[in-house]
């Protein structure tokens, strides 16, 4: 006969199971805007749940743990970090931040400080970065998309820090894989961002150890 005291010690061995299952793993903290968050579509249809699908599937030790928020700044991001980091303790973080404060203006030097002291949180907290370069469109000026985008490759530079082309760079040009405000990447776009990301990242994860 099955028993309340018998249900709760399955209970409490399948959250044993859980954890100790998932400790094991890599983890790797995003922390995005939009484009991370997937904006427009369901959670399964995004990269990072469908990267997380293919590694649980291949019996790969590794695990995204998704902290992106839609319109999310680095100042913003590094408000967060912090908190992110005590509750989830992972061992990698990408950072995928600044499109949004590129599209606002917000001043290159500003946007660089705040990318150097997200990087210099992970490693106190003995977290490798990987930084994912972003760009504006060219209608922001020519002289500030250029040092825009060059801004993330030196800061990448001066802290030796992994640095991630655009990532979105093979579906952003084609509007059959774009959502209708023409900055979003739809749900047809997802399978190849994913395994652009995925290849990319598990090439920095070799590499490294």
């Amino acid at each position: 006969m099955f028993s309340l005291k018998n249900g709760f010690l399955v209970l409490i061995l399948t959250f044993t199971f859980y954890v100790q299952a998932n400790s094991t793993k890599t983890q790797i903290l995003v922390l995005g805007d939009s484009l991370s968050a997937g904006y427009g579509l369901s959670t399964q249809e995004s990269w990072v749940h469908q990267i997380n699908q293919y590694w649980l599937e291949a019996q790969q030790p590794l695990s995204l743990i998704n902290a992106s928020i839609s319109g999310e700044t680095t100042d913003a991001g590094l408000a967060r970090l912090p908190t992110l980091i005590k509750r989830h303790e992972p061992q990698w973080l990408i950072i995928e931040l600044g499109a949004n404060d590129g599209l606002r203006g917000f001043s290159l030097n500003l946007i660089k400080q705040n990318l150097i002291q997200l990087i210099r949180i992970a490693k106190e907290n003995n977290i490798k970065p990987i930084l994912f370069a972003m760009q504006v469109p060219p209608n922001y000026g020519n002289r500030y998309s250029k040092r825009f985008s060059q801004l993330f490759y030196d800061v990448a530079k001066e802290y030796a820090v992994p640095v991630v082309p655009l990532f979105i760079e093979s579906v952003v040009l084609d509007p059959a894989l774009m959502q209708a405000d023409g900055l979003h990447p739809n749900a047809k776009a997802q399978p190849i961002i994913a395994e652009k990301v995925r290849t990319t990242l598990e090439a920095i994860l070799t590499k490294s150890y």
